[in-house]
């Protein structure tokens, strides 16, 4: 699905210098170049504060923290996505209230965020997933209107912009109270380990942040607050600044190959190409058809018989999982869900794909489909 050797290849003296040079400097933990990636990505998304840390799970778990949210607050969140959105809200006591999706675009569905608000809601988690933007001016008035907190996960759309309808835009994942990222290596913006990171521009808020990542300490051995150990090392940091640089022709190079896909399977009666958002562009961090009677199962299996991998994101939602099963919610509750979670694929989708590679598995993906 991404071919990290092949990337890091193109880029490898870059890389090479970069790790040599934390190993030199021994300075592992929280070592310069932290906090040069730190400020690099702060101008790269033109954010007033980025803080590091150990994942994206944590990034979101973080957020939550130094919101304030208390046992028992309601976060409102989807339930096509991956569990790490729903399961920092369980681990922190809240609870964790699911809705539908855009049958368009994968993401948060407005409307049904508007009928899940209670008087215990206190936060929104809108997911950008698979590359693109859910739809932040709606979401933003919504959570205006009724004073929530907006946690954007950020972590599959790196990159992507959102455009508002006065033609501002602004870099996913900057336009909430808070964003949260992921550094997982097949990630557009990965490390060679494990890594994440949090955006807010509000000044408090990021002070609020960076103690909690670190212990809940501002000053050494003095701890404020409730924290935890949460800490992107030096030489995933070192990676970063180097494929950062690289994010926007990664970008590029991921739209050419979803241009090619589209181009192959746009008017297949079977097979219905990812759509785009108006308001968003996509940076594909997956390329995910929905089918039309096909069997995803013996698609799944012809295209492994011939060197292509294929995934399923995500194939039980969320509210069907046996840890999250809840009285609250059934089968049939989330339709647009259910259904997506039994018929999307997605197909590899990453930065060094070729035209050889594109031929054999769009030709591939046709030759089953008509069969």
């Amino acid at each position: 699905m991404v071919d990290l050797k092949a990337q890091y290849e193109k880029i490898k003296p870059e890389i090479d210098t970069a790790i040599a040079e934390v190993i030199t400097s021994t300075a592992f933990i929280n070592g310069p170049i932290v906090k040069e990636f730190q400020a690099d990505l702060e101008t790269y998304l033109g954010v007033k504060h980025v803080i590091p840390c150990g994942n994206g799970t944590d990034a979101l778990q973080v957020a939550m923290m130094a919101l304030g949210l208390k046992p028992g607050d309601e976060v409102i969140a989807p339930s096509f996505t991956f569990i790490a959105t729903a399961e920092v809200i369980a681990l922190l006591g809240l609870t964790p209230v699911l809705v539908d999706v855009d049958a368009e675009t994968f993401n948060i569905d407005p409307e049904s965020l508007k009928r899940a608000i209670t008087p215990k809601t206190k936060a929104i988690v809108p997911v950008h997933l698979f590359g693109q933007s859910a739809d932040m001016e709606a979401i933003m008035e919504i959570a205006d209107k009724h004073g929530l907190f907006v946690i954007e996960d950020a972590c599959q759309a790196i990159g992507a912009d959102y455009i508002f309808k006065n033609g501002r835009k602004s870099k996913v994942g900057t336009i909430g109270h808070v964003g949260c990222t992921s550094f997982f290596p097949s990630k557009n913006l990965g490390c060679y380990g494990d890594g994440g990171a949090i955006f807010t521009n509000d000044d408090k808020l990021a002070a609020k942040l960076l103690s909690v990542v670190n212990h809940g300490m501002t000053v050494r051995y003095y701890h404020d607050d409730i924290g935890v150990n949460s800490r992107l090392d030096s030489i995933q940091a070192a990676v970063l600044k180097v494929k950062l640089s690289h994010l926007d022709e990664y970008a590029t190079a991921r739209q050419q190959a979803a241009s090619f896909y589209d181009k192959a399977f746009s008017g297949n009666p079977k097979l219905k190409i990812p759509a785009r958002f108006s308001n968003s562009t996509h940076v594909f961090h997956q390329y995910t058809l929905v089918l039309n009677q096909v069997d995803r199962q013996k698609l799944i299996e012809f295209l492994t018989s011939r060197e292509i991998p294929a995934m399923v994101y995500y194939p039980v939602p969320i509210h069907l999982q046996k840890a999250y099963l809840d009285p609250r919610y059934k089968p049939g509750d989330f339709p647009i869900t259910e259904f997506l979670s039994g018929i999307v694929v997605s197909l590899p989708m990453h930065t060094e794909l070729d035209a050889e590679q594109l031929n054999h598995i769009t030709s591939s993906v046709l030759e089953f489909v008509s069969a």
